[in-house]
């Protein structure tokens, strides 16, 4: 016996019963196609959010800080407030040597404004002097050649890694400048590496409008002592950068005289906090789309609920003469859930597409070509799918009342009714 699901004649008679009021059909059909473009934009949508929130953190060590000295804001010891104080060498191997829980501590030396030339181009920017380690923790793009190295700091190498934009002004017509010079402050480096920012967020001034040298380097050609401009401290896997940071406050004040309570003298950027807080907003994003998405979705479906009580209320006597020809309840079952599930596959189907669209034109819109990282406002097949089978199933659920209704009506009942 051919089941009625697979039934030609049967759709087609499904087509005629929806097309009979178009408005009706029409209006839940935009629910059910509404319900699942929402959810579906929203879920596409709330990972894109979530990329575009990441590339500002991206590219830089997730359980790191930045130290910058300021001045004091407190009396101690005979030393009156305001006083400038400088972090040096000794701190950092003081640290080294007091947190094992560290993974590295960057000593930082920089200069503000510095003109880079290259025979007749010329650009202003900073001159920064770190060493191998500073790569790790700011974890730059490289389009050309290597980071400095600690062959370079260890033997005080005159050579230089040069910003995107840098290299794009001293040198318009060579993309990689690898082995060519660049005067600085009347020293000349050789330029080794091309890189750029991947964050948005710059601890320490911009990469793509920079020049990194070794440490070394920096500080004879410069005159500079011990003392250290910045410092980024990272911490190990499975250590809580938020409890660490006091600790080093409290041992870096000790030794400098500055009062324990004394927060504004130094200046620290807690990225491993700012990410904790991001992840928050994550979760809290996720957490929206889905509701927003789910109550979309639950209006769509109690308008398929609604319609199909309407059918069947519509189509008493029709069912009633049915069932006196020797109809089975199994097929009057059959014949109204197909009715909703044909709405929801089509308007569902139509809905996902719409989505699909909608998201590659903001996808579209916010990756230019020249972007480092790629924020995705897509949606996998998969979702795709389990979008429009959890409709699928709640619209089933929702014809299933009036469907088992239709199927106790009598016969004798629905031919005398109105």
């Amino acid at each position: 016996m051919k089941l009625t699901i697979f039934d030609i004649e049967n759709w087609k008679e499904i087509g005629a019963t929806l097309m009979r009021n178009k408005t009706r059909t029409f209006l839940t059909g935009f629910g059910i196609f509404w319900g699942v473009a929402m959810l579906a934009m929203l879920t596409g949508g709330a990972r894109g959010g979530e990329d575009m929130l990441s590339r500002v953190f991206a590219g830089m060590a997730t359980n790191s800080a930045g130290i910058i000295t300021e001045s004091t804001t407190m009396a101690y010891k005979g030393y009156q407030k305001g006083r400038s104080w400088n972090m040096n060498m000794t701190d950092v191997a003081l640290l080294e040597e007091a947190f094992p829980e560290l993974d590295g501590v960057v000593p930082i030396f920089q200069k503000w404004g510095q003109t880079f030339r290259n025979g007749k181009n010329s650009t202003a920017g900073q001159l920064v002097g770190a060493d191998e380690n500073y790569g790790k923790v700011l974890l730059p793009k490289i389009y050309g050649g290597r980071f400095i190295n600690e062959a370079d700091v260890r033997g005080e190498r005159k050579v230089a890694v040069i910003g995107k934009r840098v290299s794009d002004k001293l040198f318009p017509t060579d993309s990689t400048p690898l082995g060519r010079v660049i005067e600085v402050g009347g020293t000349a480096y050789s330029v080794v590496g091309v890189a750029g920012d991947i964050s948005e967020v710059h601890l320490n001034g911009s990469l793509d409008e920079g020049m990194v040298v070794p440490a070394s380097t920096f500080r004879r050609a410069n005159g500079y002592g011990d003392n250290v401009d910045f410092m980024i401290v990272t911490a190990k896997d499975n250590v809580d950068m938020v409890t660490l940071v006091p600790r080093i406050r409290s041992v870096i004040y000790r030794r400098h005289d500055i009062h324990p309570d004394d927060t504004g003298a130094m200046w620290v950027v807690n990225v491993a906090e700012m990410f904790q807080q991001v992840d928050m907003v994550f979760t809290g994003v996720d957490l929206l789309a889905w509701f927003i998405g789910l109550s979309t979705l639950i209006a769509g479906v109690i308008g398929i609920g609604n319609i199909m009580w309407v059918i069947v209320k519509e189509r008493t006597q029709e069912i009633g003469i049915r069932r006196a020809i020797g109809a089975k309840p199994r097929d009057i079952i059959v014949q109204v859930l197909s009715e909703g599930v044909a709405l929801t596959m089509i308007f569902g189907m139509a809905g996902i597409c719409f989505a699909a669209i909608v998201l590659g034109i903001v996808h579209y819109a916010t990756n230019p070509p020249d972007s480092v990282t790629e924020a995705h406002f897509q949606m996998s097949f998969m979702t795709a799918v389990g979008i429009l089978i959890l409709f699928m199933v709640l619209g089933t659920l929702a014809g299933l009342v009036p469907s088992v209704k239709a199927m106790r009506i009598k016969p004798i009942e629905a031919l005398n009714s109105k």
